[in-house]
């Protein structure tokens, strides 16, 4: 079970580093404005693709930290990173997109409940 949770640990941070790589290296591409449902053109807009570099800085530093977490940090910060994580798809639910819960949310909450076995 450990190893299982070591996997889908990685799994969370890759997907967190792919979500900061749309956000601030590909933010204007076409799989950038699909993942989103935005045009190509609002995330040309100035003010939009700062504020998207900007979020994908903090979706970037999850990523970092979920995988120091598990590689020197130990199961509790790992849970609480996690849970962190879990929260903003959460709100990001509430206030923009029902499916983020899913979308962002889906492997972090299957690897906090593999965490409790773990």
């Amino acid at each position: 079970m450990k190893i299982l949770l070591q996997i889908l640990t990685v799994l969370v941070g890759l997907e967190f580093f792919y979500i900061m790589y749309l956000e601030t290296i590909a933010t204007t591409s076409k799989k950038t404005a699909q993942v989103f449902q935005m045009s190509q053109e609002e995330l040309s807009q100035k003010n939009v693709n700062v504020l998207f570099k900007n979020q994908g800085v903090y979706n970037g530093l999850l990523g970092v930290l979920v995988l120091l977490a598990i590689t020197v940090f130990g199961k509790a910060v790992l849970q609480t990173v996690l849970g962190m994580m879990i929260l903003i798809a959460a709100y990001g639910a509430l206030t923009s997109n029902p499916k983020i819960i899913l979308m962002q949310g889906g492997l972090p909450i299957l690897t906090l409940i593999v965490s409790f076995f773990a």
